[in-house]
């Protein structure tokens, strides 16, 4: 079993570089032991792209970034065949993009394209590339962590729901309390910026905890409940338009095995339950126009269920 004091440090770790955000840090923690993708909302500024470049850091893990703009093409993702000249003799050599590594930041995806974005779906599911008629397995393990802004919609490409599905949890990054923004600029304002962290685990280690995961006991009548949850979101036309699939109901049962993980226990109780339908369910479901109107949030449609399903 994995010591809670392996993931202390962890958050001891970030913490010398991200200020709070606490929750954000563990739901990224979970996302990765899940062998998942997340999708972080937020504004700009709050520390996002820091938070997913220290975690490779503490992972020893290979960073990439990319940029999502509306020009930006599939090949400048997935690499491309460029001529190479040896010895007077022409042939095509693969090089290849930002999505060989093992965490890939997908910054403000929903400015990419839909062909773009579609680029990465491939990725994220089948964790390979196909580029021309050759298919290229990506190295393990492999994680997209993407951003999107909430405001600034203009020149936007909402996530189609097909790709949605595919992020495992939708974070929400909120803005720091006062004493945290105090500390901020404390941090980044006076000192020199440059924090370095040590490793906490490496690759294969990651990987063992990933199997780990899968092997966390729960209990029949939770496991019940969590199918229960979902389908009320099928049940519910007060208030959704349309509900989450089956994938849902399998996310919901990993994130909880490794939320108990994190917390240092070794079965899932209904706490993990509670606080991981957020995450998972917030952007699989589409509330209808009601519920809108009354200026209701998916996380308030959420609750209900919640408190609906003993």
């Amino acid at each position: 079993m994995i010591k809670k004091e392996t993931f202390d440090n962890l958050y001891k770790e970030v913490g010398k570089v991200v200020v709070g955000q606490k929750e954000v840090v563990e739901q990224i923690l979970i996302t990765i032991l899940c062998d998942a993708n997340a999708l972080l909302e937020g504004y700009p500024g709050l520390a996002k792209t820091l938070a997913i470049k220290t975690m490779s850091d503490l992972m020893d893990l290979k960073f990439s970034r990319i940029q999502n703009t509306p020009d930006l093409m599939p090949s400048d993702i997935t690499g491309t065949y460029i001529i190479e000249e040896v010895s007077g003799k022409r042939s095509f050599k693969f090089q290849p993009g930002p999505i060989f590594a093992n965490i890939v930041l997908a910054d403000e995806i929903n400015r990419a394209t839909p062909k773009t974005q579609s680029a990465l779906l491939e990725a994220m599911q089948e964790k390979q590339v196909t580029v021309g008629n050759k298919t290229f397995e990506l190295d393990k393990p492999f994680f997209v962590l993407a951003t999107q802004n909430p405001i600034e919609q203009e020149g936007t490409y909402p996530l189609p729901e097909a790709q949605s599905d595919r992020f495992l949890l939708k974070i929400n990054v909120s803005y720091p309390s006062y004493d945290e923004e105090v500390e901020i600029v404390d941090k980044y304002a006076f000192q020199n910026t440059e924090k370095n962290v040590k490793t906490i685990f490496n690759k294969s280690d990651l990987i063992k905890m990933q199997s780990l995961v899968r092997q966390v006991p729960i209990a029949n009548d939770l496991k019940r409940r969590i199918v229960k949850i979902v389908s009320e979101t099928r049940k519910n036309p007060n208030l959704i338009e349309y509900g989450a699939s089956p994938r849902a109901s399998i996310g919901l049962v990993l994130a909880s095995k490794a939320r108990a993980i994190v917390k240092g226990r070794k079965y899932v109780s209904r706490e993990d339950i509670d606080t991981m339908a957020y995450p998972v369910l917030r952007h699989r479901i589409i509330l209808n126009f009601e519920a809108e109107r009354k200026g209701m949030k998916t996380d308030d449609a959420i609750k209900e269920i919640l408190n609906k399903v003993k």
